[in-house]
């Protein structure tokens, strides 16, 4: 694949600018630590895999042809970003100490991060229409598909680790209720913007 640098170069700039993942990984960092997004961080990357192997089967085509399918994931997505900013919105301030984090299971990240990614169909679509561009036909697509999905994959541990350690450094001037307050409301507010405008979105 000759193009495969100019497929990492827009994999990386997809990957950095903000989304529903971006801000799910900063507010878990700030509200939880460091440890606390790893697992979201994760389950992004995981579901990433699955939504490309989605992407790729009969059902990547009926949603590429069915703007029912469309719709209906269109919608599934958006309720699920509204929820989890109506959620994050109405839930306690929360102080942040450096050393005194709340527990959080990472193996709730880890599906939260899964059912974040699924439930946008802007990934599908993403790799729906990258893949006929990169991929060489000619050759081994299962070899080409797998390389390409990792590295997108891999991209998203890499950045999402980095949004992450500078999410680290705003827990110092935020370790207060207002603080924690205030990541509630930016937090939760971006997310039901995001069900919003993906609800509104012509596809």
């Amino acid at each position: 694949m000759g193009n495969y640098i100019l497929f990492l170069i827009i994999a990386t700039a997809t990957v950095l600018s903000p989304g529903p993942g971006v801000v799910l990984t900063l507010t878990n960092t700030i509200r939880y630590g460091m440890g606390g997004a790893i697992g979201g961080i994760f389950g992004i990357a995981c579901g990433t895999f699955i939504v490309a192997g989605i992407s790729a089967t009969s059902l990547g085509i009926i949603l590429a042809t069915s703007s029912m399918a469309v719709t209906i994931i269109k919608f599934i997505g958006a309720g699920y970003l509204i929820y989890l900013g109506i959620k994050l919105w109405r839930s306690p301030a929360l102080e942040v100490r450096i050393g005194d984090e709340p527990k959080r299971k990472n193996s709730l990240q880890f599906f939260e991060g899964i059912a974040l990614q699924l439930t946008n169909p802007k990934a599908v679509f993403f790799f729906m229409s990258i893949f006929p561009q990169f991929v060489n036909f000619n050759a081994d697509y299962k070899v080409q598909f797998g390389l390409l999905v990792a590295t997108y994959s891999a991209l998203v541990v890499v950045i999402h680790l980095l949004y992450a350690s500078l999410a680290k450094f705003a827990r110092n001037w935020m370790s207060s209720e207002k603080g924690g307050r205030t990541v509630n409301r930016i937090g939760g507010g971006t997310f039901m913007c995001f069900g919003i405008g993906l609800a509104s979105a012509s596809k």
